[in-house]
């Protein structure tokens, strides 16, 4: 049951099974050969175009004007949502227990 789940969990990732060695060997001229070739001709040739990243990853982490004040502003925002959890328990602990 485990290789089910696994071959159904990955297999998005594994290509489609196009040239057996039994068909590619037989010769040049067999029509798997011919669906072989013509798959791979409607391939995209040449190397991955560039995308034009954008939102907060252009803006801040590319190009010349990268900066880290975004993750400055997340630690800083982690630090002030802590504190303000360590107080708000703080006094929840001295609402009937005063010391």
């Amino acid at each position: 049951m485990q290789s089910t789940l696994a071959r159904r969990a990955l297999g998005h990732l594994v290509p489609p099974k196009i040239a057996t060695p039994a068909s590619v060997s037989t010769g040049g001229s067999s029509a798997s050969t011919a669906s072989v070739v013509d798959f791979y001709s409607k391939l995209p040739k040449g190397p991955l175009p560039t995308s034009a990243s954008s939102g907060i990853r252009a803006k801040y982490f590319d190009g010349n004007n990268a900066s880290g004040k975004p993750l400055v502003a997340l630690i800083g925002g982690m630090i002030l949502f802590g504190y303000t959890l360590d107080y708000h328990m703080h006094l929840k602990h001295h609402k009937n227990h005063h010391h």
